[in-house]
């Protein structure tokens, strides 16, 4: 039977859980949410998201993990055998976010390389696409884009490498240097990017408030998905992570300095990312409603472009800014791939090291199938699935069997006992009651979009995605667990 691993202190875990949620939507996504939700306006939703939802989900994550102190698969065995199958769907879903999260950040690892010599040209938008990303032509789906091919399998190995190790010594210490790299090179970016010249064009576009979309229930949903996704809530990272936290651990000062940090960093990054946009359109008189747009095409397309016109100091920016977004994604995959590590570890019985193996063996196979000339467009079609479908429905799931089937009272003590800041009734009932019914009306809205303009294509992905999932849950589910 494999020992539960331990950090050897709070430092460890708080630097492992700011690396899981700092990723790359924090630094692509979230200035794209603010500014087309209400810019300005839109601080009032976000904050009140992270109230309601972000911390109090976390405290009961960390609750969860911290009493229960075993894999995810396990808790939810102990609370009833029936329940055992619910948690493997959730952490194949996540170990399916590893496959293509691992792809997407090797799309980062062919820029960071491109970077010092520039070589993306002045046509950025068909670099992306002819040598790192691909097209939705689903003819290009017979050959391999190599470089992105290359970066994955770099990739995979660096994963292993940190992950086969006790987590401590793997993760640990991993995070421990790279997310104080990360918010020092990120730091420069923006303390830079703000002196740049037309730098207040892009901020006043940023925060220029909405306040009468205060009134549409849509920003309030983006709001909170952007809590959800920026703080990979209910996707038993923080479960498993807290899981190895030592004795004594202030759980719930923990859980307010993860989310102070990692929302810090995304306003701050969005600010610094709309004052690039900014000295572009001060500096090629383009209108910035033509720059602004959101993930690949942001980081991938227009940056490029604006690396190239910078002169010198572009030279030195780009290969910070691929840097940092590698940095952000390795910290963020080790958390996607840590719940599936350690429950198929405690099933199988099988050593730490083995199973790191067997799995990064397995994930690379698939990550590899994902970097064909159709690249980025089936990673975004399963993105889209997993988040929209999958995590979301299973974080709802999550409430129910926590607060309903085994009972919320059972995680007081642990959360309490050495925190600074208590939670009681007021916290159970935004648990019990308030985040299932946001949850299920934000998985319903989200349902209707992602199949409304689903072609055939779309749903066979999303069909193969949802029948894999089950018939290897079912499979290791019913799989005699290491111990009996």
């Amino acid at each position: 039977m494999s020992e539960q691993p331990q950090w050897d202190s709070s430092i460890s875990f708080i630097f492992a859980m700011i690396g899981a949620a700092v990723g790359l939507g924090n630094i692509w996504r979230f200035s794209y949410v603010l500014y087309s939700n209400g810019g300005g306006s839109f601080f009032i939703p976000y904050l009140i998201a992270i109230a309601i939802m972000g911390i109090p989900f976390l405290i009961l994550e960390y609750g969860v993990g911290f009493s229960f102190k075993e894999s995810f698969s396990k808790i939810m065995r102990n609370i009833n055998p029936k329940f055992e199958i619910i948690a493997w769907i959730l952490v194949l879903f996540v170990f399916i976010v590893t496959i293509y999260y691992l792809v997407i950040l090797s799309w980062d690892l062919v820029y960071l390389f491109s970077s010092f010599t520039f070589n993306w040209g002045t046509d950025t938008a068909s670099y992306f696409a002819n040598t790192v990303g691909g097209s939705s032509d689903l003819t290009n789906a017979s050959f391999l884009l190599i470089p992105t091919t290359i970066g994955v399998l770099l990739l995979w190995i660096a994963v292993w490498f940190i992950s086969h190790r006790n987590v401590d010594e793997g993760i640990g210490k991993a995070s421990k240097v790279l997310i104080p790299a990360l918010f020092v090179i990120m730091g420069i970016i923006i303390v830079y990017a703000i002196t740049l010249p037309g730098s207040m064009i892009g901020v006043d576009t940023l925060i220029h408030p909405n306040w009468s979309g205060l009134l549409n229930v849509n920003i309030w949903l983006a709001a909170f998905a952007q809590i959800i996704f920026s703080l990979s809530m209910g996707e038993a990272i923080a479960i498993t992570y807290a899981s190895y936290l030592p004795k004594n651990s202030k759980l719930i000062d923990n859980v307010l300095i993860v989310v102070f940090a990692n929302s810090a960093f995304e306003v701050c990054t969005a600010f610094g990312v709309f004052s690039i946009l900014g000295y572009m359109s001060y500096v090629n008189g383009m209108p910035i409603s033509e720059l602004i747009t959101e993930g690949t095409g942001l980081v991938f397309v227009v940056f490029p472009m604006i690396f190239n016109i910078m002169g010198p100091i572009g030279r030195i920016l780009a290969p910070m800014l691929f840097l940092a977004i590698l940095f952000a994604g390795i910290t963020s995959a080790l958390g996607y791939f840590e719940p599936m590590l350690s429950s198929t570890t405690v099933k199988l019985g099988w050593t730490r090291k083995k199973t790191a193996t067997v799995l990064s063996v397995i994930g690379c196979v698939f990550s590899i199938l994902l970097t064909t000339g159709i690249s980025s467009y089936i990673v975004g079609i399963i993105d889209s699935f997993i988040n929209e479908f999958g995590v979301l429905l299973l974080i709802g799931v999550q409430c129910i069997i926590f607060a309903w089937f085994y009972g919320l009272e059972h995680f007081l003590p642990a959360l309490n006992k050495y925190s600074s800041f208590k939670v009681g009734k007021t916290w159970m009932f935004v648990i019990k009651y308030l985040l299932p019914c946001v949850l299920i009306v934000m998985w319903v809205i989200g349902i209707v979009q992602l199949f409304a303009t689903a072609d055939l294509f779309v749903i066979v992905v999303d069909l193969i995605i949802i029948g894999s999932v089950l018939a290897s849950a079912v499979f290791l589910t019913k799989l005699k667990p290491s111990e009996e």
